[in-house]
């Protein structure tokens, strides 16, 4: 290699924006679109961190005053107006639908525990669906952005050589800039998928385990109604 392609391809800028204005149109539409998904997939996930700590925290509590022996009629009058937290939903929507169940003569209706129990997974069903919102988002950013990235590198690489044909000429200072533009396009999709993939899933084990509290709360629940309705 002379020493003039040497001093030529020293010159040129690699840095992130410089590869970025210099990249064709098309290659910039991928990039922009990779560092948009990027960003929301980050927010997604920070969100989700929160959301997770708070519907645990707000189940460590509830979970405390269900077992501190306080008589459920008095719990529930404290929380009838505005249950809060996803324990206090299915608490509430089981015992309203225990009072329900109950006749003027104070007798029960027919068939209460079966209605209780769909209220409580009617309840659990809705905090699950507040649980998985924005799922869907990481796990197609973690499994097309790879992709996404590749079409922009393509079409990259396809300037390039169209670039090599118009120059006619393969050294350095020509084939670099196109080359390196094309491969950042790649580098950004898996940026994008890689963080998107491994917190969907680590995401998706947290929502399961906290629904799995839900549910073990309101089988526990119905045992103690299905106690009284025995009586």
């Amino acid at each position: 290699m002379d020493t003039q392609t040497l001093a030529i391809a020293q010159e040129i800028d690699f840095s992130f924006l410089a590869l970025f204005l210099r990249a064709a149109f098309t290659v910039k539409l991928v990039m922009v679109l990779l560092i948009l998904s990027s960003f929301w997939s980050w927010a997604i996930i920070v969100q989700k961190h929160l959301n997770f700590r708070k519907a645990r925290t707000s189940s460590g509590e509830f979970d405390t005053a269900f077992w501190s022996g306080e008589p459920l009629d008095e719990l529930y009058v404290q929380i009838e107006g505005a249950p809060t937290g996803a324990s206090e939903k299915i608490f509430a929507a089981g015992m309203l639908e225990w009072k329900r169940s109950h006749r003027g003569d104070g007798g029960l209706i027919a068939g209460a525990q079966a209605r209780i129990d769909r209220s409580m997974d009617v309840a659990i069903a809705k905090e699950a669906e507040g649980l998985g919102k924005g799922m869907s988002f990481l796990a197609t950013v973690g499994s097309t952005a790879p992709f996404v990235g590749l079409f922009g590198t393509v079409w990259g690489i396809m300037n390039a050589f169209i670039e090599i044909a118009q120059q006619q000429s393969t050294n350095l200072a020509v084939v670099a800039p196109g080359i390196a533009e094309a491969l950042l396009a790649t580098g950004m999709g898996l940026f994008a998928a890689i963080p998107a993939v491994i917190f969907y899933n680590k995401l998706s084990a947290d929502s399961g385990q906290i629904i799995g509290g839900y549910e073990a709360f309101a089988d526990e629940f119905a045992t103690i109604l299905s106690r009284q309705l025995d009586s």
